[in-house]
């Protein structure tokens, strides 16, 4: 079973969801009188900190003109783990028929598994007042947590809200050595993602028909043939996207026929044998 490939980039787009959120905050500069005199994005990247703190202090070629420009915002996955606590029935399947000309086939897949995936956040900044001001615009969304809606597989078009919640705040001020020395204040959020993995999607027929065959008696007993129960769409080509469940606009022609004798049906040859 393992070995069959599947690709539903369910924790990339977690990853990407995640960055989305920080990726438009703005960061301004006011003049002694209160007058704005510069307004700047700040700019996301996803790495861990110690990688931009290596560019803050380190200049192996005394060329660079800038180091890192500062503020900033990074971030990285800290940890996968899975979620007992979200579990479901595992043998249940989310199906879906699809549009068009392969409205014949019925897309299928068990449900997810629960796992939670952890990010750490880092707001690297010079001054204080740039970091609280990036802060701020942060923490009011996470009461402790942020809901963001994701089409989780686009085959089964399932979609789900996905929350993200905030665990704890650190902060750091990382000064050391003398007064020519580079400052760094960093805030470190770590959030979580309460997000679920698929499976591999099946495609199958659908089915358009089915027929029971009723007996009188046991197997044992050799019994006759007393009833077939038979139901199909009406009309016969009509497709998943044309029901409507607060307004049915197409039925089911049911169909019993009564036998006296002693012959069984063959699914093969379409047959009574």
């Amino acid at each position: 079973m393992i070995g069959q490939y599947f690709y539903n980039q369910s924790t990339r787009n977690v990853v990407v969801a995640f960055g989305t959120l920080f990726n438009n905050i703005q960061l301004t500069k006011k003049d002694n009188s209160g007058n704005v005199i510069q307004t700047m994005k700040v700019p996301l990247a996803y790495g861990p900190k110690q990688k931009w703190l290596a560019r803050l202090t380190e200049d192996p070629n005394l060329a660079k003109k800038v180091a890192v420009t500062l503020p900033r915002i990074g971030f990285e996955i800290s940890g996968i783990e899975y979620d007992v606590s979200r579990k479901q029935n595992k043998i249940m399947k989310a199906k879906k028929v699809l549009d068009g000309a392969d409205n014949d086939q019925l897309k299928s897949g068990f449900m997810p598994v629960p796992y939670n995936v952890n990010f750490d956040l880092y707001i690297l900044s010079k001054s204080s007042d740039d970091a609280l001001q990036i802060v701020e615009q942060i923490l009011p969304y996470f009461q402790p947590e942020y809901t963001v809606t994701m089409r989780e597989v686009p085959e089964l078009e399932i979609i789900r809200d996905v929350p993200i919640v905030l665990n704890t705040i650190s902060y750091e001020d990382d000064y050391e050595g003398d007064f020519a020395s580079r400052r760094s204040i960093i805030y470190t959020l770590s959030f979580t993602a309460k997000y679920y993995l698929y499976g591999p999607v099946t495609s199958t027929n659908v089915i358009r028909s089915v027929q029971v065959d009723q007996y009188a008696n046991m197997p044992v007993n050799a019994p006759s043939r007393e009833q077939r129960y038979t139901v199909a769409p009406n009309p016969s080509n009509a497709t998943a996207q044309e029901f409507d469940p607060d307004d049915d606009n197409f039925g089911f022609n049911e169909t019993t026929s009564f036998f006296e004798d002693a012959k069984t049906y063959d699914p093969k040859t379409d047959t009574d044998v």
